[in-house]
């Protein structure tokens, strides 16, 4: 374990947790709703510093990233816990973990602690000529001790950061992130703020915000929209989506609309491929690159 960043400690050994929106409130002895933040005698605790559960080597458009060094390879990093909790998580192994299901030893190699050093993560991405290193698999903002020991060795070796997240994350944290981050992939989960309440467990604004907060700062920034059929496939709602990503980051940003299909607790039908396209239309009136994904091919 490690001292996290981003808390306040009250009376009671009661701690505060400032690293993202939910701010929080932990006695001793309680987890945030990440659960891989806890509350120790006081202090509150990062429980998977260095603890990896996914490092592969893999195309940057996997990320998925467009344009941005089309064609290259990218080392992905991945720890566990998530600040959401969406029921159709298809990496709900990792993300929805609690602090007993974390394994003693990284999972790319169950007798060797050594990679999980920053340093050596970074050696890693030298060595087989990736382009930088990408944060991703879980939600990177509660691994974000970790996250930015690394970046910023990325970061001095001339590399690129890229970030796959949710964007849920405070602006203290998210300022620091941006001096060192190159490119975010946003999932940008619905434009309904109750639907955020109900299946993330989040708010809407602060996605928001940090979209505007990315491309403010002149980072290069992809947004994905999971398409659920019945949830948040009404295509005013989704064209009020896209006009607003047009006024705030602009026209270029770039548009992933993915086919969802089931997985964890939900078992709704794969979104119809017509219905993706149909979304398609209606961004293409307003943003200048729109892809579809998970779709088999690009459409």
């Amino acid at each position: 374990m490690q001292e996290a960043r981003f808390y306040s400690r009250f009376e009671g050994a009661q701690v505060k947790c400032g690293l993202c929106p939910h701010h929080c409130s932990l006695p001793p002895g309680h987890s945030g709703l990440c659960r891989v933040r806890k509350n120790v005698d006081g202090r509150l605790m990062t429980l998977t510093y260095g603890k990896v559960s996914g490092l592969h080597m893999d195309p940057i458009e996997k990320k998925p990233l467009y344009r941005f060094f089309p064609g290259s390879r990218i080392l992905s990093l991945g720890s566990y816990g998530c600040n959401f909790r969406c029921p159709w998580c298809q990496n709900a192994s990792i993300s929805q973990c609690v602090p007993g299901d974390l394994p003693d030893r990284p999972a790319h190699d169950p007798e060797d602690d050594s990679l999980t050093e920053p340093s050596d993560i970074v050696a890693m991405a030298r060595q087989q000529g990736s382009v930088g290193v990408a944060y991703t698999y879980n939600e990177p903002a509660v691994w974000f001790e970790y996250m930015m020991d690394v970046a910023t060795m990325v970061r001095h070796r001339g590399m690129q950061n890229v970030v796959v997240s949710n964007g849920y994350i405070n602006p203290g944290p998210l300022k620091e992130l941006l001096e060192v981050a190159d490119a975010f992939n946003i999932d940008l989960k619905s434009f309904d703020p109750e639907f955020y309440g109900r299946y993330t467990n989040g708010q809407l604004q602060p996605v928001l915000d940090a979209l505007k907060a990315i491309a403010g700062k002149g980072r290069h920034l992809e947004v994905t929209f999971l398409v659920i059929p019945g949830l948040n496939d009404d295509p005013d709602l989704f064209g009020e989506m896209v006009s607003w990503i047009a006024d705030h980051p602009g026209r270029e940003t770039v548009l992933h609309i993915n086919r969802y299909f089931p997985a964890w607790h939900f078992s709704n039908p794969p979104t119809p491929i017509e219905t993706l396209q149909a979304m398609q239309s209606i961004a293409g009136k307003y943003l200048n690159h729109i892809y579809l994904g998970n779709v088999g091919q690009r459409v």
